[in-house]
């Protein structure tokens, strides 16, 4: 296949590139945006799509712009992951810059015409006008199942079975008309821009978690896990934000998954550090304890897909020793999760990408008048059923509140 890129003047705004019909894979305005499908490609065939894309004209694009292809991994390591490719993509870097790509088969389909025919489409795009909807919010698993298995994983962990394991729920949100997509993006950047907001196939979300990111040979990671809620009012947030710091509970579940992500990077690195202790990490409804995770990647340096692979799924959807918890999640949560808490992101034909935690999200069905939430926890030996599912309750109004809208 071939590609050719051009810089684009002026301000593009990716959300407006992706649509409702698109790819979108960004945070803080940074990352990129897809329309149309070049190749559709499963992860035994990446190397060899990623090392078949050929410039066109010899214009070699700089790092962060050029094809990419946009993924989505299970939370079950046993299933294979999916990847896009689109015909034209969009990318944005932290300094602004902007550049458009065109994918064909053929050489001779990448024209002058071609590519101009590509930008006029990918920034022709508007925001959507407002719109009405009715909704009806329900659960899809019980709440009493969901209770009867995070007293389970409390009391594997209670035993020495386990030392977390995460357990999560699922609700439906039903509309009476076919919800917009683009309006959803929106509504998320407005109150979550500072997460990695994504739109791949019908799952939408915008998740906090960076699971891995790889530029060169700089890797980063920021791990989340133990949650507070979020209330509006800074003198009780603030009180809770110090209690999520002194809780035990969240300490110690929040030390697992570091020490997993730390003990697997490491052997890929020249060299790893990390944040000594927990920093509070705010969004809009909850805050979570995260440590920051950066190093140097040591030759031959390993994709990011590869280390995806490694780190997924980390304990903080999981849990630890990682199999086990896997296994028992399976026995005893009563859904499947799909490509929850699995990964989603980008990745270029140099091995770099970004893959953020599948977590507050969505999965939309063809017609759009239906979706499917996800929300869980970290299970440890403190953990208290109910509050287990007030947190799970939070962490929904993330993609209810950009949803459901009268």
């Amino acid at each position: 296949m071939f590609f050719r890129s051009r810089p684009l003047d002026g301000q593009v705004d990716l959300n407006n590139v992706c649509r409702g019909d698109g790819l979108l894979f960004v945070r803080d305005g940074v990352g990129a945006a897809g329309r149309g499908v070049a190749a559709t490609v499963d992860e035994s065939r990446l190397a060899e799509v990623l090392g078949d894309l050929s410039p066109a004209d010899g214009t070699v694009p700089p790092p962060g712009h050029g094809p990419l292809l946009f993924g989505v991994v299970p939370f079950l390591p046993s299933r294979a992951a999916t990847f896009t490719l689109p015909r034209v993509v969009v990318t944005k870097d932290t300094e602004g810059n902007a550049w458009v790509t065109l994918t064909a088969d053929h050489e001779a389909d990448l024209t002058d015409a071609a590519m101009d025919s590509a930008v006029a489409d990918a920034v022709s795009g508007t925001a959507p006008g407002a719109t009405s909807n009715s909704f009806r919010v329900e659960p899809l698993t019980p709440v009493d199942e969901y209770l009867g298995a995070v007293v389970a994983a409390r009391d594997a962990v209670r035993a020495g079975r386990l030392l977390k394991a995460v357990i999560a729920r699922d609700i439906a949100v039903s509309a009476s008309a076919p919800m917009d997509i683009h309006a959803v993006l929106l509504r998320l950047r407005a109150s979550f821009g500072s997460s990695y907001r994504f739109c791949i196939d019908g799952l939408i979300g915008a998740s906090p978690e960076l699971l891995v990111q790889v530029e060169g040979r700089t890797v980063r990671s920021h791990p989340l896990a133990g949650t507070a809620p979020r209330t509006g009012d800074p003198a009780t947030d603030a009180r809770l934000a110090a209690e999520l710091v002194a809780s035990t509970k969240n300490q110690v579940e929040h030390r697992v998954v570091i020490d997993m992500v730390h003990d697997t990077l490491l052997p890929w690195c020249s060299y790893l550090d990390w944040e000594p202790e927990p920093s509070v990490v705010t969004v809009a409804n909850v805050q979570h304890l995260g440590t920051a995770v950066e190093g140097a990647l040591s030759e031959p340096r390993p994709s990011v897909m590869t280390l995806v692979r490694a780190l997924c799924p980390t304990p903080a959807l999981g849990g630890a020793p990682s199999a086990d918890a896997i296994d028992f999640i399976d026995s005893v949560e009563p859904m499947d999760r799909g490509n929850y808490g699995g990964a989603v992101g980008i990745l270029d034909t140099r091995g770099n990408g970004t893959f953020a935690v599948t977590i507050r999200c969505a999965e939309f069905s063809t017609d759009r008048r239906s979706a499917r939430l996800f929300a869980g926890g970290g299970i440890v030996a403190e953990s208290d059923p109910v509050a287990e599912l007030a947190e799970t309750q939070s962490k929904f109004q993330a993609m209810l509140s950009a949803i459901v809208r009268p």
